[in-house]
């Protein structure tokens, strides 16, 4: 009988392995002779799944654009056999499922096109499906290989349609033709222009968010994320630069250096050049690289030569041609030798990958936050999407680092959030929660402060004994009931919560109106900002309180009643202090010269944060004429060379007639210096004219003695105007997140709502110079020109959109900042 059955089975193996096609014979060419569409390469994997035993392929979740982001898992098919408790004996074996157990296979995930115009990854991906599967089985008795093919569909997909359409037949290699020169925004982000290589650890895209489900079930021990960089440029691989952060293990960063020389192996055998060690660190938290290291695993960024520019080939500067067969040739070969260090180690992964979860010895056993309930409710939906366990202490007080006098002191911690170290992601806690992240190299990729508690405008304190918690606290749903005899109701202005339950009214044309003083109704205090929604601006509303108290409840909103609008201070609902707020009509400029990255965290906000209408407009497109149409204008981060002359006048009278303009971070250039803008870069005392004084320093150290003007994204404490309307909701105190050294004087005329006198950075590198040039500079303001205004952002809010707490200035300057007209 067993022989009959084993026959059985070969013969089934056989006849799978007869009706596998490689990718060529599936594709209808050779990989790396075409840019292979999204869903093209989706059935390719199932193809591959429907006909091998060793390959399961799912979906977990769709982009915006309704594709699917899906995931193989390839092994032997013993292993496939016992698949769920192979994963499930990992996250035993590190704490994350109750019970023990000693797994000996290695769990290695390989993550494709996280950026969509550096496409020869995911044409490898095939390639080294089917080469684990035909050529390297023996590597799979020991390993789990997960595949994801496509991080990034939309992005890959509108380059590679885009190429498709432009490319000569053969293909042009020369530099000027028009396939290498990409349209805006590029294939590089997603739909909503993110970088998604940046949001692995504030999860604020779909992508990310579901893919992260998936990684939490398996918890890898290697990850290796694949990208592309200049076409003069041959290729990168780990070990990565410094600086490393100082979680990684001695283990981590040595197994990262042993499988850069088994990839140096193979790349020498076949003279092809790479370089290691030099660019990309492991700092900031939120890369494909850097975010599974902090989960324990050898996390890694390999670098193709190519990007948008190479297309199918192109012509370096070197002399010889790229091809997009190379690229893939060379990806191929670094995943190959990846699983194959993952096979040869697989005992020593998993003894080390449990020792990163033992945590006793991190400085800070807890970290208390205090704050506005709905900022600790937006922090737990974070720590949700991380699997990072967390409690509240019901009263007391918590001693240690206080974040607010960036010093020792003490906090009233009663009902206050709890994070400890003490769990399994306690390194993950760590690097989120640290008042400032050890430098031991001040050139980095990228920003170098991002401490959470600041980011969500909590208190907090971090304490080196663990503070006891209990858990979760209980939460209860608000439900609001009609009061058809009061004259009205008042919400309290505090957090974006607030700003979507009142995009919500005015999306339902309920008439709301805010205060810009402060309240006392029935003995109960609102601060300016308040909302306050009449029954008299709403009687021709039949469904008025029936709406009002629905949304009120979907958005768990408290309504207070007031039987009255005869106020307890002396102003009243009808006073003129409390404005009818304006259902805003809002024009946001895109297209060549802007920032995609500013303008898709705009985007991204309106739609899928606030919930409240835009229309974005093209650079290519704006004429001044249809300004009439809107009432406020947000210009992103750019260039904006277009607006001047007749144009600029053109807006100036639309400016001056009503309008609204908001410039946010290099849009600010665009009025500096110029005529009726107050509005002046500050200039230190020490600078010179230019050409005056040679540059006397030596070549190897220009890179470094640059550092002293550099400000790579550190946190500094402002001071707030909180009487202005665009600081309603905020104290007098702010921490923003500063992007680089930008600096503009203090209005003359305008008001200056958020500024630095001294400047205090309180987390990240910033160079002396470049902070001192931070002395008496606006961070925001309000300049009025006639009727209308124009206001300044100098500090992007909306970064990467993880930075929770700068949120409501922005949704107070679209809907506040001097509202002295209502459009009926």
């Amino acid at each position: 009988m067993l022989q009959k059955l084993t026959f059985v089975f070969l013969f089934i193996s056989a006849t799978l392995t007869a009706q596998l096609q490689s990718p060529a014979e599936f594709l209808g060419y050779e990989v790396g002779a075409q840019f292979s569409r999204h869903a093209d390469v989706v059935r390719y994997f199932e193809h591959v799944a429907a006909n091998s035993e060793m390959v399961t392929f799912d979906t977990y979740g769709k982009t915006n654009e309704r594709r699917p982001l899906t995931y193989a898992v390839v092994t032997s098919p013993q292993n496939m056999a016992n698949i769920d408790q192979i994963r499930r004996d990992n996250l035993k074996h590190i704490g994350l499922e109750n019970g023990s157990a000693n797994p000996q296979t290695a769990i290695v995930w390989l993550s494709y096109n996280v950026h969509g115009n550096e496409a020869s990854s995911t044409e490898a991906a095939m390639a080294t499906l089917y080469k684990l599967i035909t050529e390297k089985q023996a590597w799979l008795q020991n390993t789990v290989v997960i595949i994801d093919p496509c991080v990034n569909p939309d992005g890959r997909d509108r380059y590679a349609n885009w190429y498709n359409q432009v490319k000569a037949e053969p293909y042009n290699p020369k530099q000027a033709a028009v396939e290498h020169h990409e349209p805006w925004p590029g294939g590089r982000p997603n739909h909503y222009l993110f970088d998604l290589n940046r949001d692995w650890a504030w999860a604020t895209q779909v992508e990310t968010r579901e893919r992260l489900k998936i990684y939490n079930q398996w918890m890898p021990h290697i990850h290796v994320d694949f990208h592309e960089q200049g076409i003069n440029e041959p290729y990168y691989f780990a070990p990565a630069a410094e600086p490393f952060h100082e979680i990684i293990t001695p283990f981590q960063r040595d197994f990262q250096t042993a499988i850069g020389k088994n990839h140096a192996k193979y790349f020498d055998a076949e003279g092809w050049l790479f370089f290691t060690r030099e660019r990309f660190d492991l700092l900031y938290p939120s890369y494909g690289d850097t975010y599974p290291t902090f989960m324990g695993a050898i996390g890694m960024t390999y670098e193709q030569a190519g990007h948008g520019r190479a297309g199918l080939g192109i012509n370096t500067d070197e002399g010889y041609e790229l091809t997009l067969v190379d690229r893939v040739a060379h990806h191929t070969t670094t995943g190959l030798s990846t699983v194959e260090m993952g096979s040869k180690n697989a005992a020593q992964l998993n003894t080390e990958f449990k020792k990163f979860f033992t945590n006793d010895d991190l400085k800070y056993k807890s970290y208390v936050l205090k704050g506005h309930p709905d900022m600790i409710d937006a922090l737990t939906k974070l720590l949700q999407k991380h699997n990072i366990r967390y409690g509240f202490k019901r009263n007391g007080t918590v001693s240690g680092f206080n974040y607010s006098n960036n010093a020792q002191g003490s906090m009233d911690a009663s009902n206050a959030l709890v994070i400890h170290t003490n769990q399994p992601k306690g390194k993950m806690v760590k690097v989120l929660m640290e008042p400032n992240a050890k430098l031991e190299e001040p050139l980095t990729y990228d920003i170098t402060a991002w401490s959470i508690p600041h980011a969500y405008g909590l208190d907090a304190v971090a304490s080196t004994t663990k503070v006891t918690a209990d858990s979760e606290l209980p939460t209860y749903a608000i439900n609001n009931s009609a009061a058809p005899n009061a004259a009205g109701y008042i919400v309290s202005w505090n957090s974006m919560y607030d700003a979507q339950f009142l995009a919500a009214l005015l999306k339902e044309d309920i008439r709301v109106r805010f205060t810009e003083k402060d309240l006392k109704f029935g003995g109960k205090d609102f601060g300016k900002g308040s909302l306050v929604i009449t029954k008299s601006d709403n009687r021709n509303n039949p469904d008025f309180n029936k709406k009002v108290v629905a949304i009120a409840n979907e958005h768990n909103r408290q309504l207070y009643a007031s039987n009255t609008s005869f106020g307890d201070t002396r102003t009243d609902f009808g006073s003129p202090d409390v404005k009818l707020i304006n259902n805003q009509r809002i024009a946001v400029l895109r297209g060549d010269g802007v920032s995609s990255l500013n303008y898709g965290a705009i985007w991204h906000f309106f739609e899928q944060q606030l919930h409240y209408p835009i229309t974005s407009i093209d650079t290519g497109n704006f004429n001044p004429a249809i300004l009439k149409n809107y009432d406020v204008l947000v210009l992103p981060s750019g260039w904006y060379s277009s607006l001047n002359g007749d144009t600029m006048d053109k807006v100036n009278a639309w400016v001056r007639s009503g309008g609204k303009i908001i410039a946010m971070g290099g849009a600010i250039n665009t009025f500096a210096d110029k005529d009726g803008f107050d509005l002046k870069r500050n200039k230190t005392s020490d600078e010179k004219e230019e050409g005056t004084q040679g540059n006397l320093t030596p070549y190897d150290q220009r890179e470094r003695s640059r550092v002293k003007d550099f400000i790579t994204g550190s946190i500094y404490k402002i001071k707030i105007d909180p009487s202005h309307p665009m600081a309603f909701g905020y104290g007098d105190t702010y921490y923003s997140l500063k992007l680089g050294s930008s600096s503009y004087a203090f209005l003359e005329q305008g008001y200056n709502v958020g500024y630095i006198e001294t400047p205090t950075s309180v987390s990240g590198f910033s160079g002396e110079d470049a902070k001192s040039k931070l002395t008496n500079s606006l961070v925001f303001g309000e300049a009025r020109m006639g009727s209308g205004s124009i206001i300044y952002m100098v500090d992007d809010v909306l970064f990467r959109s993880f930075w929770e707490n700068g949120k409501l200035f922005f949704v107070n300057a679209i809907f506040f900042v001097n509202n002295n007209k209502f459009t009926l």
